[in-house]
């Protein structure tokens, strides 16, 4: 199987405008997320998907393969759908653009059960939470699966509910059993390219989460659990942030 990574890279950030092409220890952040995703064992090729010439350039410049794409998609997956539609690839990995620090090993993980089952249309990762303060967020999704590993449902709010020891969430988070989506995500070329016509769903609508229109549509997502720790940058401080740890690793 051919497998392409996309990244998914835009200009215009209400919090961080601009921070693909931040700079990170000498590099434009979205080249750290490039030269990482590389590394993936089961990834053959890396491709940028923007609608901004400078981080076309900006790919071009360090020897990156880009495409341009569309000023007017409403998600990143549109974005991705388009510049799936050229390919001959049989599965696209969604690797988002602001994970300067992606390890590998969390792109090979979500990759392989698509690898090794053809039945599986889309694929994506978990990790445990052990942080109340993630827990009770309406900004870290929560992820809820079966004993197959697949998603039952995603949420912002608390998931799974724990009616009977509610308080001793901030004593022991970790007895809840839950787990925080990480937004990377694994498709079959031809079930992406479908996918932005699929009609919008109550339920993603509710949440503001684009991946329920899947589930709403009766598609199986496959949940991989993994320890490894990515790190966003959705802020300068978040920047900030990683520019430490690289600096102590």
């Amino acid at each position: 199987m051919v497998v392409t990574a996309i990244i998914p890279a835009r200009f215009a950030s209400t919090r961080f405008p601009g921070k693909p092409l931040a700079d990170l220890m000498g590099k434009p952040m979205i080249q750290w997320v490039y030269e990482r995703t590389m590394q993936a064992e089961v990834v053959d090729k890396v491709i940028v998907a923007t609608d901004d010439h400078s981080i076309y350039d900006a790919v071009q410049a360090f020897g990156g393969v880009a495409a341009m794409t569309c000023g007017d998609h409403p998600t990143g997956t549109d974005r991705l759908a388009e510049v799936a539609a050229t390919l001959k690839s049989d599965l696209i990995v969604n690797v988002q653009g602001d994970e300067p620090l992606i390890d590998p090993a969390m792109i090979e993980a979500a990759v392989r059960p698509l690898l090794h089952d053809p039945s599986i249309p889309m694929g994506t990762l978990k990790t445990p939470i052990r942080d109340a303060r993630e827990f009770l967020s309406p900004h870290v999704v929560k992820v809820v699966t079966d004993h197959n590993d697949f998603a039952l449902y995603f949420s912002r709010s608390p998931i799974p509910y724990p009616r009977d020891f509610y308080a001793e969430i901030d004593a022991n988070p970790t007895k809840v059993g839950a787990f925080k989506h990480v937004g990377l995500y694994v498709y079959r070329r031809d079930f992406l390219i479908s996918y932005p016509h699929l009609p919008a769903t109550h339920l993603e609508r509710t949440e503001n989460l684009e991946q329920l229109r899947a589930l709403e549509h009766g598609y199986r997502i496959k949940v991989v659990s993994t320890d490894l720790i990515s790190h966003g940058v959705d802020t300068p401080e978040d920047l900030d942030r990683v520019r430490g740890l690289l600096t102590t690793s």
